[in-house]
């Protein structure tokens, strides 16, 4: 594994665990890789010093390079839910508020001959709506949303 310090177009550094150098640019190149803050995808490496290992210390013992301080869970996650973020807004129409009426349109017209398939949807809900979803037997799943500037 392999820690490089990134940079987004904004200006935010952060950084990212990676199987070697390929898998960054594998990852970056599908849009994998997004600003934990601003969920920008274009990302590029930040210059970074190396960390030189000695073979031996003056004493003779075995010198090691002090680890990279790798990235939170909680940063890994919200780096997660910007990605999922932009899938969905890049596949789905955002129907705003009315999410409910779309879904349970989709739900019925799918139960009939004349079923249309086509791009998902996404938007809000309130509780009763949830309810009625539910009570219709509408799959839907919600999903956490961060603004683009939480960090």
């Amino acid at each position: 594994m392999i820690c490089f310090r990134l940079h987004c177009t904004a200006g935010h550094e952060f950084e990212g665990w990676f199987p070697d150098g390929a898998g960054f640019e594998r990852q970056k190149s599908h849009g994998l890789v997004s600003c934990p803050q601003c969920g920008v995808s274009t990302v590029e490496k930040s210059l970074m010093a190396p960390a030189i290992a000695r073979r031996t210390t003056s004493k003779g013992q075995s010198a090691t390079p002090a680890p990279s301080i790798p990235m939170t869970q909680n940063d890994q996650l919200r780096m997660a839910l910007h990605v999922l973020r932009r899938q969905v807004e890049a596949q789905c129409d955002n129907v705003g508020d009315r999410f409910a009426e779309e879904a349970l349109k989709r739900h019925d017209e799918g139960n009939s001959e004349n079923s249309q398939t086509g791009r998902g949807i996404y938007g809000t809900m309130s509780d009763s709506d949830r309810e009625r979803l539910e009570d219709e037997g509408v799959d839907f799943f919600p999903i956490p949303w961060l603004d683009r500037t939480e960090s």
